[in-house]
Formats: structure tokens, C-alpha cells, sequence
């Protein structure tokens, strides 16, 4: 796996791989962390993998799920304790 590049967000770090045919996303926050794979066959190139990580829509999703994430994690800890 190789790393291409090291995208700045300010809410996590974003990391882009190529690897087998894909472009990996690898979005971590914190101890949590979220990967994508996008077939290299379903892109243009790496540019367009940038402007799918540059997506409003699609970095919002992310951070939503890593508070859904965060919740359930939390919960489940929780039960632990019990």
C-alpha cells in the first residue's frame, strides 16, 4: 500500500492510498477511524479521489458517523461497567 497523499481537514486527518486497483480513503478522528475504497476502474485518477474526500456532503456524512460511532462506543463501554 502506498500513500499518495496526506489531505488537511481540520476535524481529522485524511489520509489517501493506492493499493490492488483502489484508491483508499483512511479518515481517523481521534480513536475512531473510517476507510473508503473506490475502484481506480470507478475514477478518473487520483484527482478525482481528492474531490470525492473535498465533498461537503460526503465529509459531513463522515462526521456524523463518527459521532453515531463515538455513541455506540460509548453505550457499549457503558454495559462494561455494569
Amino acid at each position: 500500500m502506498r500513500v499518495i497523499a496526506q489531505i488537511p481537514h481540520p476535524e481529522c486527518q485524511v489520509t489517501l492510498f493506492a493499493w490492488n486497483g483502489k484508491y483508499i480513503v483512511k479518515i481517523e478522528r481521534g480513536m475512531l477511524e473510517q476507510t473508503y475504497k473506490i475502484s481506480e476502474m470507478d475514477v478518473s485518477g487520483e484527482a478525482d479521489a481528492h474531490l470525492i474526500i473535498g465533498d461537503e456532503n460526503f465529509m459531513r456524512g463522515v462526521m456524523h458517523r463518527f459521532s453515531e460511532m463515538d455513541t455506540a462506543l460509548a453505550q457499549a463501554m457503558d454495559t462494561l461497567e455494569m
